[in-house]
């Protein structure tokens, strides 16, 4: 039995990879300040503290154990949003990351794994991308995500060892369609079952690299014991360009009502398109058979028109 901090488990990506880790057994302590997540996605047995992770209080209200690696997941994560507060944004990502550091390294705790971003590219051509390219992101949030990498690389000449995961477009069943500023996906899913109507900012032409929240936690749990992950970046996508107006589709098609459809407007930060290289993903992490656009969006919309809620 292990010991692990993962931060964010009241969101989306957190709670599932804190629920793989209390299903193997292991003891899981979370950190969420419930800005975007709920309490009710903390899976049972987590020790949950709510707060800041950028909060010095909060991490010193942590348990007197020594953790086998911390998990940093919680973090404003939309580009959009970041251009209301940036300083709340460089907070909430860089500052924490620098503060769990520093709180790994006095606790014992040697491995740190990070939810880095694709925004941290910026504006590429038409090729996937690889984690060698030059970054230049277009937007507070990806500023704040590439600074974290930073600190984390001065970390390892202490001894860290550390590795950022740069997640492309997540989704899956349990993201939150109650945010309609964050997760392309889910935006459109909820707007299509709610009101009948999608409205999309920006061209059907854009393109994103879609990948599901299993393969997520999958990247994730293979991580921590992968010697030959440490110290690098990784790509966590599928290599496979979706345009938005493929998205739409596929929504319509899967959702089974009729819906309109309306482009107009930007998104402030936005890019027109991206889709990466994951030959790292398989060749370090083994993960080179993720699950389709086709499938997942699939079992996403059964999901979301299975939930119980007044909203449907």
């Amino acid at each position: 039995m292990a010991n692990y901090l993962i931060t964010g488990a009241a969101g989306f990506i957190g709670s599932a990879l804190a629920q793989k880790f209390i299903n193997e057994g292991d003891t899981v302590v979370t950190i969420d300040n419930l800005s975007t997540g709920h309490r009710s996605n903390v899976p049972s047995g987590v020790v949950f503290i709510e707060g800041d992770c950028s909060d010095a209080d909060v991490i010193n209200c942590l348990p007197k154990v020594r953790f086998d690696a911390v998990f940093h997941i919680a973090g404003q994560s939309s580009g959009e949003i970041s251009f209301d507060d940036p300083i709340y944004d460089i907070r909430t990502n860089a500052e924490s990351t620098l503060l769990l550091l520093k709180f790994a390294l006095k606790n014992g705790c040697s491995r740190f794994i990070y939810a880095g971003t694709m925004s941290v590219y910026g504006i590429k051509g038409e090729y996937p991308v690889d984690e060698s390219e030059s970054c230049s992101p277009q937007s507070f949030y990806g500023v704040g995500k590439l600074s974290s990498e930073h600190y984390m690389r001065i970390f390892q000449q202490y001894g860290m060892k550390s590795t950022s995961l740069r997640l492309f477009n997540v989704y899956g069943p349990g993201q939150n369609l109650d945010n309609l500023r964050q997760g392309m996906i889910s935006i459109f899913l909820a707007q299509m079952l709610r009101n009948g109507h999608i409205h999309v900012k920006g061209s059907p032409e854009r393109y994103r690299d879609f990948i599901h929240v299993t393969d997520v936690v999958n990247a994730f749990y293979r991580c921590l014991a992968c010697k030959k992950s440490e110290g690098k970046n990784i790509n966590i996508a599928t290599g496979i360009k979706t345009t938005v107006g493929e998205i739409i589709d596929k929504l319509i098609t899967f959702g089974g009502e009729e819906v309109t459809v309306e482009y107009a407007g930007e998104t402030s930060g936005d890019i027109h398109g991206i889709y990466a290289d994951v030959s790292n993903m398989e060749s370090i992490l083994g993960i080179d058979n993720p699950i389709l656009i086709g499938e997942g969006l699939l079992g996403m919309v059964n999901w979301a028109k299975s939930q119980k809620t007044s909203e449907y």
